[in-house]
């Protein structure tokens, strides 16, 4: 305690915000690593004129939020408040769509990864590259955007992600950290920058269009890890603090994607590892040992923070829905006079999954809130169907609701390992899926076939993950790679828990994964019938 005290006064600490879908949250380490504390502010995106968004009012609000719960952790645990930190990184969700006129003002409200609006940009530029070029990827964004003709798009001066933007404010840079911007537009991982070959067929292929700017004029500038990205300006230390105690000059690492942060927070940014983020939605990271044979609609390639192609599946929907029906049993406890913590509930819920068959009795669910662009629906309706003949039960009910968070996910890591043969150790699952221990890693091994471990401070996700990319770029000696300064400064003395594929886990999932692509039509026919 007296040591934590000590780094914060001094300014011996690196701070790390993350931006998630539904939680901001702002942690202070120590020069060893460690949390010394930690702030969040819960969020939700709102669906305006049929868009995901969050509000410039209600970021700013969140950042500033999270920061001052951070300040208060602080200062009932040290006595003490922050006026300099030694480094910062601000992370959030990757992709979506911010654009700003010269006077950096936002053109149009911001687009979210959520978003299943650009279907056909998506279509034509996978096409024009020979590259799949996601929905969500801003580029895909902003591409739709020129196609509907929007009359923003003649104004845009720069494009960037929600990380992108706070660092932007907070330092005056446009810059972004390769992970983050490898889901703006695609990176080619030889030169550590943007594809020229792409940027000039953009270009050519927009001409008709008569833009005032080509395409590299509006991207962020390229950084990797370990790179300077800035200084904390007294502007952006005002807008960070409200109080007004914390002092300019901090260096600034650059701005990643929760996914990069994700995969260093877990050590998983070596050739055969991988690690799956499993919360509001669910993504798998695998670190390629060589490129796919062909390009694949449901896997997006992007890179590690330090550039290294990695093969994404990303998958809209996660623990949304699942979440719902726990709130449920939560209300009806409430009703019934029984106080029961939300924590236990989840527990029990959790574990009860276990006892279910290993097909979950027949039982069929689909927890899509959005679109799933893995299954090829723009839309999303959630709902839970049985048979006559189903085993009906509170363990299967459960169980069918876990198996359906990672059904997405499955259909597209079966590509890369059945079809393309990607060979992982094993993988390490961090979010909200694996709180409950044991359960999660469980249902993630059965889904995959692939050993699952989870490690304690991986709990502490993005956020720290952030942090520790702000350390290393404060911190590393000059030929020191990130993974040598995360295998041996960070996770050298990490304990972690494992758990293998159980063999009656993974014939029922399999059973499963095929009842849940034969009742696709199912959902297809809700979307349609419940506008």
């Amino acid at each position: 305690m007296i040591q934590a005290r000590e780094a914060i006064v001094q300014g011996k600490t690196s701070l790390g915000i993350e931006l998630g879908s539904t939680r901001i949250k702002a942690i202070l380490i120590s020069e060893e690593h460690k949390p010394i504390a930690s702030g969040c502010y819960e969020w939700e995106n709102k669906l305006e004129n049929n868009i995901w968004t969050y509000s410039l009012e209600e970021i700013w609000k969140g950042v500033q939020g999270s920061y001052s719960a951070l300040l208060a952790d602080i200062k009932e645990k040290h006595k003490v408040s922050i006026e300099t930190i030694g480094s910062i990184g601000i992370s959030g969700m990757m992709h979506g769509y911010m654009v700003f006129d010269n006077q950096g003002e936002l053109l149009v409200p911001f687009r979210t990864w959520r978003n299943t609006i650009t279907q056909r940009a998506s279509k034509e530029l996978s096409e024009l590259f020979n590259f799949h070029i996601p929905q969500r990827w801003s580029i895909a964004h902003l591409y739709e955007a020129l196609l509907n003709d929007e009359e923003h798009v003649k104004d845009i001066t720069y494009m960037t992600t929600l990380a992108g933007y706070i660092h932007w404010k907070l330092t005056g840079k446009n810059v972004l950290g390769i992970g983050e911007a490898s889901g703006v537009f695609p990176i080619d991982s030889t030169t550590k920058d943007y594809d020229l070959h792409m940027i000039q067929q953009f270009n050519e292929k927009v001409i008709s269009k008569n833009l005032k700017w080509k395409i590299e004029d509006i991207l962020p500038k390229v950084l990797v890890a370990g790179e300077e990205a800035g200084v904390l300006t007294e502007e952006g230390a005002k807008l960070l603090d409200v109080t007004g105690d914390l002092k300019a000059g901090s260096l600034l690492c650059p701005p990643e994607g929760d996914a990069g942060t994700g995969m260093v927070a877990t050590n998983s940014i070596g050739i055969r590892t991988g690690n799956v983020s499993a919360g509001t939605s669910v993504f798998a990271m695998l670190v390629l040992e060589k490129q796919l044979s062909k390009a694949y609609e449901e896997i997006d390639l992007v890179t590690t923070p330090t550039g290294h192609p990695v093969a994404m599946v990303h998958c809209n929907n996660c623990t949304t829905d699942l979440n719902a029906w726990v709130d449920l049993f939560k209300e009806l406890t409430d009703n019934l006079g029984i106080n029961v913590d939300k924590n236990k509930l989840f527990t029990v819920l959790y574990n009860k999954a276990l006892e279910g068959d290993a097909d979950c009795g027949g039982l069929l669910a689909y927890n899509y809130f959005s679109g799933e662009h893995i299954t090829q629906l723009a839309e999303g309706r959630p709902i839970f169907v049985r048979t006559p003949n189903s085993r009906f039960d509170l363990a299967n009910f459960m169980r069918v609701h876990l198996f359906t968070a990672l059904g997405a996910l499955k259909v597209g890591l079966d590509i890369l390992m059945k079809q393309e043969n990607v060979q992982v150790d094993e993988i390490l699952g961090h979010g909200g899926l694996f709180k409950t221990k044991g359960v999660g890693q469980r249902i993630l091994a059965a889904a995959i076939n692939v050993p699952i471990s989870v490690m304690e401070i991986a709990s502490e996700g993005g956020a720290w993950g952030i942090a520790i990319l702000a350390a290393y770029m404060k911190n590393r000696s000059q030929d020191e790679t990130l993974e040598s300064y995360l295998k041996d400064k960070i996770f050298c003395k990490e304990q972690s828990t494992r758990i293998e594929p159980n063999p009656t886990d993974v014939a029922g999932f399999e059973v499963f994964i095929k009842r849940y692509l034969e009742g696709l039509a199912i959902e297809k026919a809700a979307i349609e019938a419940l506008k």
